[in-house]
Parts: structure tokens; sequence; C-alpha cells
């Protein structure tokens, strides 16, 4: 049971903790988060403070309807969710069905780039709860021998805007 509530102990979570690192680092070749100012810089650790980062971070995989494989403190908060109930949602439930056309355009888009920028739209939380965010930065998962595994976005703007 620990290892839900603390996800980031968990292998596969400290792995793809590194994936989405070094993916964004690649793509926008900057960083994620500034892992050389953590004063303990083992994988646990790094993963530790991913997940406990100020920003709102998701991933999905590359199924064909793709599952919610990573959601950080902020965003199991944000939609309303555990850890269970998150990594088992298909990422298109994140967005109202008239949002899901423009979030599909843009899933796209990062994928044919490797990432795209400054998006902003509308989701809805787990208890319906809708809110906007702004300023997204999508983009691809690469494993280690660099091959795609997944998407993922990071937002720090966001603000509810009523029930459904």
């Amino acid at each position: 049971m620990a290892s839900i509530e603390r996800p980031w102990h968990q292998a596969t979570v400290i792995q793809h903790s590194q994936r989405l690192l070094r993916s964004f680092q690649h793509w926008l070749d900057r960083p994620l988060l500034a892992v050389e100012d953590l004063s303990i810089s083992t994988d646990q650790a790094i993963a530790n403070a991913l997940f406990h980062a100020p920003f709102v971070l998701v991933s999905h995989g590359t199924e064909a309807d793709p599952i919610l494989n990573y959601g950080n403190r902020q965003a199991l908060t944000l939609w309303e969710m555990d850890w269970v109930q998150f990594t088992q949602t298909p990422s298109r439930l994140t967005a109202e069905p008239i949002e899901q056309e423009e979030r599909d355009r843009l899933l796209a888009q990062a994928q044919a780039k490797g990432y795209s920028s400054n998006y902003k739209g509308i989701r809805i939380s787990s208890t319906g709860r809708r809110f906007s965010i702004q300023d997204v930065v999508i983009w691809d998962v690469l494993d280690e021998q660099n091959q795609r595994c997944g998407q993922a976005a990071m937002f720090e703007r966001w603000e509810g805007v009523g029930e459904r």
C-alpha cells in the first residue's frame, strides 16, 4: 500500500520520471526540473521532487485509447483522483467531449514535431468540476532507446471555471 500512497517509490515510476525529464530536455532543450539544485540526487529523490513539483505533470502511454500512466500530486489534486484511479483513466476522459477534437489535434501536432507549446483549453475533473489550463507544453516521451513510448503535458497555470 505504501507504494500507492508514495508512487515515487515504485521502480516503474522512478524510471518513468527519468524518461519524462530526459524527453523534455531532448525536445525543448531546457530542464523540466532543475535536478542540479536538489541537495540529494538519487533517482528516487528526483522522482519525489517531480511528484511534488509546483506544476501539473501528466502522461499517457501509446495504447489505441491511451491510458494515463503518470500524474504528479498537483495533477491528482486537480483531477480529484488518487493514483490508482488516475492511472486507470483513458487520457481522453480528462477533457469534455466538445474539447476532445482540439485535444486530439494538439496531440497529433506534438507527435509530428516532438512537442507543442502554448496550448490552452478546458478540462474536467472526476467530479465534473471544469477548469481552464493555460501555457501547456506537450511532448513525446522517449524510452531509453529513444523510441516514442507516450506523451506528457506540463502546465503551471489553471483556474476553475465552474461545474459541468
